[in-house]
């Protein structure tokens, strides 16, 4: 059923009251910490061999067909930019790290920050071929996600892409953002056109999202040999 729609004093539909909001500190924290994987500031003395790998010459040019970046041919050009990012406040970049043996899998950064009205973004979302389709994978998102809303308290959390790259609309979707529409024309990248998917959770959905990662995450969801026995699509 429909929230009853509030009216002010010329009859007019408003929005639903907001009290006490404030604005919200920006995400810098350190290390983020789960079951399979943990989020750390990205770091040049401790990274750089392991997401070059990521980053680099080794990687396959089709996983850079919808990043605003190129890969790496040069591992001092690729240093240099990751010395830079992991000074950046926003976006505020992390790299992923597999508990099982300390190694750096890709990135994840929360970027757009937007503390007067607590709304971020998660984007620069690369990632190592072994990474991908995993519970690290989908891990590295649930502890973003609960660090913006668990712990800093903003209202609203966006995943944006190309509307053409499929694969990331489904991951959005799978992960419980919604689909809000298409920003026609948006962008201008790699001289090309790019129109913008735009998906988005909110507070009062977080709780529901939450719950339903957290059983997939679960490991009873899996076999001995680490295959899922509960698709996330279907819970």
């Amino acid at each position: 059923m429909n929230e009853r729609i509030r009216k002010n004093e010329y009859d007019q539909p408003i929005g639903k009251e907001v009290i006490g909001w404030t604005t919200r500190e920006l995400p810098e924290k350190f290390k983020l910490e789960g079951q399979y994987c943990s989020l750390e500031r990205v770091s040049l003395e401790k990274h750089l061999d392991d997401l070059y790998e990521v980053y680099g010459p080794n990687s396959r040019p089709e996983n850079w067909t919808y990043i605003p970046l190129n890969r790496f041919e040069d591992k001092s050009v690729f240093a240099d930019y990751l010395q830079t990012i992991s000074q950046s406040l926003d976006p505020v970049h992390y790299a992923i790290i597999d508990k099982s043996n300390g190694k750096a899998l890709g990135t994840l950064a929360l970027m757009r920050i937007d503390q007067e009205q607590g709304s971020a973004e998660v984007g620069f979302v690369i990632y190592a071929d072994e990474l991908k389709r995993t519970r690290i994978a989908t891990e590295a998102q649930y502890l973003a996600a609960c660090y913006i809303f668990d712990e800093l308290g903003y209202r609203r959390y966006e995943w944006k892409c190309d509307a053409l790259n499929e694969p990331s609309r489904k991951a959005a979707l799978r992960l419980g953002f919604v689909f809000e529409g298409v920003f026609r024309q948006a962008v201008v990248y790699k001289e090309r056109n790019r129109d913008t998917a735009w998906f988005s959770i909110i507070d009062s959905e977080w709780p529901k999202v939450k719950q339903r990662i957290e059983t997939w995450l679960a490991p009873e969801n899996f076999t001995e040999e680490g295959k899922q026995k509960s698709s996330l699509n279907l819970l």
